[in-house]
């Protein structure tokens, strides 16, 4: 059973190792199948081959590295962020020193560990590591300033969160530390920001990929993904973006898309709540639209007549977060009150019919915050630090939107709880629910909730394994049978399965299951896992209500996880698939690579207000 950690803070315990203390008797017979294959023979077999002084042996250490990391033997207990230095608060910052660490063959534990082979020398040759002065950027303390309480551990944290940087120490020195005056040092370590590929489907066709997140070594993400040799008449399509970090985490975004009969192109500012001491946040959005709305419907092979349509969209929204009196002496109070204004301008300057119009929303919400992270491991990645977002979030966002139609109201509200145990595990609940009024009647609206749950980390020898439980639902109410917007292909809902555009309900219900067997074998650089999954949807169709009206789709698999924390595209997953009631071609197995996990964390920061999503997205 899952348990929530406490509110206050809590204290790290070394797990201890368990050990088998049944012993087999002498007379026991042999498991057949153990004396078949001996996995931990086969892996010391392959260990010391590694170490062979002959040309096959030499080649295999580079191919396998068996080497026990540094960060591993030292462990990294789940610890509360918030009071790690609170003896430090308000303390002035003398001096910052910021160390930037290359890609490969580095660690940021081990000041000792360099590049070895000509894997990482090679790399590190390639990439260019960030600039010192980038980094100085995204700190949310400043020299000649006092330290505010949770700074460090806050800056910490957003610097592992960032797209080029894997993993971030930022401490006080010790040694210099006065009464009221610290030094900090700053250490960060890259991540290789290039990656690319080129996938040849037929002659003259294929799909060409290029993205660098960490573009002129300053933090900016340059994103291209080109299709070509389409069956379309356009042939084509093209979708990229560049993203400029600016200083106090401000962002700067120009992106466009084109593909046949569908255009975008906007330009975006932006601020989140990225820290809990962020007084402010706020977006502006300007995107403009050009798409072909399809009015034939000939036979095959031949080409349908479309009507044109095109239209603007202006989004700007601006918080402000407020902090409750702190009780706690010297502790500042975690919990934020939040509100928040957003207003949508939508206006078509080409409509295929009298049916679209323009409309002008207006949103207002309310909410009440309380965040806190704790550090673990070998949750999405294998090894490095990661942050585990606990809390609540209360929201409470009511609106009204106007059109030549008449106009009509929206209400809706949204509870999130999450809690983290070192030695249990961790358990998110999320439920929000709005809908329309107008006219003295309610109208279309949605239900959506999510529960994700993972276990403790279990231990056997260097193998390490988790298990993740993920549901999620979106319940339509007050739709129509043609709003058939809902999937449950992939991501949504039976990964491995391909969208065909056919599959389509009004509510949806879904349960994932994964179990992740973390191995030491690193192979090029890359971690080795293995997982196994099952996964269940129940899907809305024909008109009916409930989707537990009609029988569930399921999928079962196996498969191999690498991982390359250092590279842009760190995940290559190669899995099997079974569905009973068969896939796309209705094939009952398919085998197939993705780079993508299906797990993620939501943080407790409080973001724009906005109508509960209803579409085919996650």
């Amino acid at each position: 059973m899952l348990a929530l950690a406490s509110a206050g803070p809590a204290v790290a315990q070394q797990q201890p190792a368990v050990r088998d203390t049944v012993r087999r008797p002498a007379s026991a017979p042999v498991d057949s199948l153990r004396r078949g294959f001996d996995q931990q023979r086969f892996l010391g077999g392959l260990k010391a081959y590694t170490k062979r002084k002959t040309i096959l042996g030499k080649a295999a250490s580079v191919l396998f590295n068996f080497t026990e990391r540094r960060e591993e033997q030292g462990g990294l207990d789940a610890t509360l962020l918030d009071r790690q230095y609170d003896r430090h608060n308000y303390k002035v910052v003398r001096r910052v020193d910021v160390k930037t660490l290359d890609a490969f063959g580095f660690n940021i534990n081990d000041s000792t560990r360099v590049p070895r082979n000509i894997l990482e020398k090679g790399g590190n040759a390639l990439h260019i590591k960030t600039a010192r002065r980038k980094i100085r950027k995204l700190l949310l303390f400043r020299p000649g300033q006092e330290l505010k309480p949770q700074s460090l551990a806050e800056t910490e944290r957003l610097l592992r969160q960032t797209n080029f940087i894997l993993d971030a120490r930022v401490v006080v020195n010790e040694k210099t530390s006065t009464k009221d005056s610290v030094d900090i040092k700053v250490i960060t370590k890259d991540v290789f920001s290039i990656s690319g590929g080129l996938q040849i489907r037929d002659v003259g066709a294929g799909l060409l990929t290029l993205r660098d997140k960490n573009f002129l070594a300053r933090g900016h993400d340059f994103r291209n993904r080109l299709d070509y040799g389409l069956s379309n008449p356009q042939g084509w399509q093209y979708e990229g973006s560049y993203t400029v970090p600016l200083r106090n985490y401000v962002g700067v975004q120009a992106r466009y898309r084109n593909q046949w009969q569908y255009e975008e192109a906007g330009a975006s500012l932006y601020r989140g709540f990225v820290s809990v001491n962020t007084r402010y946040a706020y977006a502006l959005n300007l995107t403009r639209f050009n798409q072909g709305i399809q009015r034939t419907f000939p036979e095959d092979g031949t080409i349908p007549e479309f009507d044109p349509m095109g239209y603007t969209v202006a989004d700007a929204w601006v918080g402000r977060a407020f902090q409750p009196r702190s009780y706690d002496l010297g502790y500042e109070n975690p919990a934020r009150v939040v509100v928040a204004t957003r207003a949508i301008r939508t206006d078509y300057y080409r409509r295929p019919d009298p049916t679209f119009q323009s409309s002008n929303t207006a949103l207002f919400s309310l909410g009440y915050s309380v965040r806190r992270y704790y550090k673990d491991r070998y949750l999405f990645g294998f090894g490095r630090t990661e942050d585990v977002p606990t809390g609540s979030l209360l929201t409470f966002t009511s609106g009204y939107d106007v059109n030549p139609t008449g106009g009509r109201s929206y209400f809706a509200g949204r509870v999130a709880l999450a809690g983290f145990n070192p030695l249990h595990g961790y358990l998110y609940v999320n439920g929000e629910y709005g809908r329309f009024y107008r006219y003295g009647r309610w109208q279309e609206g949605a239900f959506s909730s999510e529960i994700l749950a993972f276990t403790r980390l279990y231990h056997t020898g260097n193998w390490q394994w988790r298990h993740f439980f993920w549901n999620r639902s979106i319940i339509g109410i007050g739709r129509q049978p043609s709003d058939l917007v809902l999937s449950i292909a992939g991501d949504r809902g039976l990964r491995g399965m391909s969208d065909d555009g056919i599959l389509r309900g009004t509510s949806r219900f879904v349960l994932n299951y994964e179990a992740n067997v973390f191995t030491p074998v690193s192979f090029l650089g890359f971690r080795v896992a293995g997982i196994a999954w099952a996964d269940v949807a129940w899907l809305s169709t024909n008109g009916r209500p409930s989707p537990f009206q009609n029988k569930p789709y399921t999928g079962f698999g196996l498969g191999v996880r690498l991982r390359n924390e250092y590279l842009a595209v760190n995940t290559i997953q190669l899995l099997f698939g079974f569905y009973p009631q068969g896939v796309d071609d209705g094939r009952g197995t398919r085998l197939y690579q993705t780079s993508r996990t299906i797990y993620r964390f939501n943080d407790f920061s409080f973001g724009q207000p906005s109508i509960v999503r209803y579409d085919s997205g996650l």
